[in-house]
């Protein structure tokens, strides 16, 4: 099984508290993933602050609008410095996605480092090159840019 790593940074010119406080709730996502995605979580977040531990599902129709239902568990979080989560069932073979926040003169230094295998082999292999990294840039870029308009 091959697996890729995807990183992004990103500095906001806000509070390490703002940034955590947005970045940590769940029910944010959906605020900064493209619409085409069609991303519904359709598991109860309680008072929508996240812990280690917590499982959180959804529905994503990440091609041609086929619904796919993924669960993602919270497996670690160290209050306003980061945060883990990695799929527990879902699209990927394996999926490990760490959210780092750092506070700078600048404002909050955030980086988000993805590590991720797709299924199939050579197929997954061949999937990745041709959709899977480009669709994943694609949303992050989207993310990037969403955040820039949040909090500028």
């Amino acid at each position: 099984m091959k697996v890729y790593r995807y990183q992004t940074e990103q500095i906001l010119p806000i509070s390490i508290e703002k940034a955590w406080d947005f970045f940590s709730s769940p029910v944010n996502l959906k605020e900064i993933t493209p619409d085409y995605l069609g991303f519904k979580i359709t598991s109860d977040l309680g008072d929508g602050k996240m812990y280690p531990g917590q499982i959180i599902t959804y529905v994503v129709k990440p091609l041609a609008g086929i619904p796919m239902r993924w669960a993602t568990e919270i497996t670690h979080v160290k209050d306003k410095e980061y945060f883990v989560d990695e799929q527990r069932f879902g699209p990927y073979a394996m999926w490990h996605h760490q959210h780092w926040f750092k506070q700078t003169d600048k404002g909050v230094h955030m980086t988000d480092i993805v590590h991720y295998a797709i299924p199939l082999g050579i197929i997954g292999r061949i999937a990745n090159t041709l959709i899977v990294k480009n669709k994943l840039k694609e949303i992050f870029d989207y993310r990037y840019k969403k955040v820039e308009t949040i909090f500028s």
